[in-house]
């Protein structure tokens, strides 16, 4: 199989889950809540949680049963110095650049916020773009709607072509149910139903490299 087009998710897929970051924007989102919104501390965390595994993201859910500002929200969410908590990934560069696919970002986040990560990570020079919330209509992952959308703005034309990259399985099974191959980033390890999965995206030229379809990966460019 020859994959032509390559989607990647941002947060705890870029980077890894342990420096903090995620855990930061689930504490902006509970600030929202309460702050903004004018819920308690315990209906806060009820509905952040709620909201979260029901659709996906806490602001769907908002959107669903509430009157929210979801420029407001996202901007608010967003709203972090990103430089406590990433840093540049020269492995990270290696790898994605020696990829020669067209690579998107495809995340749930803004893309104001998306293009400080890739930046700091030092791989903003290196996708063709960004697919974030408000490019799709606020259409979010896990919707399939947006997967549709996210295909038509990368000029896809067969998913079979196609691999995602997530850390959420619930992310992952639309994409699949379409036909991309999919790639769990996951340090637990734990069992899923994804194509392929490992520990993090540093595994990849060792777990994917049919990705270099002929091409040297960086380990094989480095050994030979």
């Amino acid at each position: 199989m020859t994959y032509q087009t390559l989607f990647f998710d941002l947060d705890g897929t870029l980077y890894p889950p342990a420096n903090g970051l995620l855990k930061a924007i689930n504490h902006r989102i509970r600030s929202y809540l309460i702050e903004e919104m004018q819920f308690s501390a315990e209906q806060a965390l009820d509905l952040q949680e709620r909201y979260f595994h029901q659709y996906g993201t806490t602001l769907v859910g908002l959107r669903n049963h509430h009157r929210v500002n979801t420029d407001h929200y996202l901007a608010f969410v967003h709203d972090l110095p990103l430089e406590k908590y990433l840093s540049f990934d020269p492995e990270l560069r290696k790898i994605i650049t020696s990829l020669h696919q067209p690579k998107w970002i495809f995340t749930n986040s803004i893309k104001p916020y998306a293009q400080k990560v890739i930046s700091i990570l030092g791989v903003d020079d290196q996708f063709q773009g960004i697919i974030d919330s408000t490019w799709v209509d606020h259409q979010t992952k896990p919707a399939p709607q947006a997967y549709q959308q996210a295909m038509e703005i990368a000029g896809v034309k067969d998913p079979s072509h196609c691999v995602l990259f997530d850390d959420r399985m619930e992310n992952l099974n639309p994409a699949q149910e379409l036909g991309m191959f999919t790639v769990l980033i996951n340090p637990d390890n734990l069992p899923s139903r994804a194509d392929l999965q490992m520990s993090q995206l540093h595994d990849l030229p060792l777990r994917f490299p049919q990705l270099w379809n002929g091409a040297h990966s960086p380990d094989q460019a480095a050994s030979g």
